[in-house]
């Protein structure tokens, strides 16, 4: 007969960790203890069916759907998570968000240049996720972006996933499962770089919250990294008929890639926004 383990965040990761003595029984149990949190799997399972019905929905009335699923994914969280309701955004958080959005945005850059090269379809899944900057004007995307869809995601996905996992299964363990679930989430997609991307994206801020940073910088890092990414600099090849907006990536991207990464580890330095 199994020995129960003590309770609390690292019995949990332990027993998840000994279930069945296999990698197939560590899922089974963290299955199992995700599923002792009904508001958690009722949670993930609205977003896992909101993100699909986004993604495979028509395709012109794209934003809006993300908009809407961003309004009730993180309605949601707030409502459940008392913490998230106390969440403000102070200056040292806009100065810590830019420079972790920085840091993404240099990472992606890398990312982007390796699976044009690796990838037979790196490409053109790149190319069709970037199409939907063509289904609005410029603003009302950047706004549809920074008000609504990257703040929601970081308050639904670390501030309500990521937490409750946490105090199931420890905060690392928690974190990382947070950041399967996230990128599980664009499955749906039918685009294995998007679902890479999320991953990637996912383990990045994942990690940033375990390791303290505050809601409202990660809040400004993903809104800021979303306007960044999709609508000032994006990183796909020159094409005719750009607009206006698209052809300063022409001056920023190069240089970009290479100081950015420098540029956000001197300013996350300087602000220190963890210390006292």
């Amino acid at each position: 007969m199994r020995r129960r383990r003590a309770g609390g965040p690292a019995g949990d990761a332990a027993t998840v960790g000994l279930a069945g003595g296999s990698g197939r029984g560590a899922v089974v149990g963290l299955v199992g203890r995700v599923g002792r949190d009904p508001l958690l799997t009722a949670g993930l399972g609205a977003a896992y069916t909101a993100f699909a019905l986004t993604f495979r929905g028509p395709r012109p009335a794209f934003w809006q759907r993300m908009t809407a699923t961003g309004l009730a994914l993180g309605s949601l969280a707030l409502a459940t998570e008392p913490k998230l309701r106390r969440s403000r955004v102070r200056g040292r958080d806009v100065a810590t968000g830019l420079a972790s959005a920085a840091g993404l945005y240099g990472i992606f850059m890398v990312g982007d240049r390796m699976v044009r090269r690796l990838l037979k379809r790196g490409g053109e899944d790149i190319g069709d996720v970037y199409a939907l900057r063509e289904l609005g004007p410029v603003p009302e995307l950047a706004a549809r972006l920074a008000l609504v869809i990257g703040p929601a995601e970081e308050l639904f996905w670390r501030g309500f996933v990521n937490a409750r996992l946490q105090r199931r299964l420890g905060r690392w363990p928690g974190a990382a499962a947070g950041s399967f679930a996230y990128a599980g989430a664009h499955v749906a997609t039918g685009n294995f770089t998007l679902f890479g991307a999320a991953g990637v994206a996912g383990a990045y801020w994942s990690a940033l919250a375990a390791a303290g940073m505050p809601m409202g910088a990660l809040v400004v890092s993903h809104a800021a990294w979303d306007v960044l990414t999709f609508l000032v600099a994006p990183t796909p090849p020159a094409k005719p008929g750009r607009r206006p907006l698209d052809a300063m990536s022409d001056l920023t991207a190069g240089a970009a890639g290479s100081v950015v990464a420098e540029g956000a580890a001197a300013a996350v330095a300087r602000f220190n926004p963890w210390s006292g």
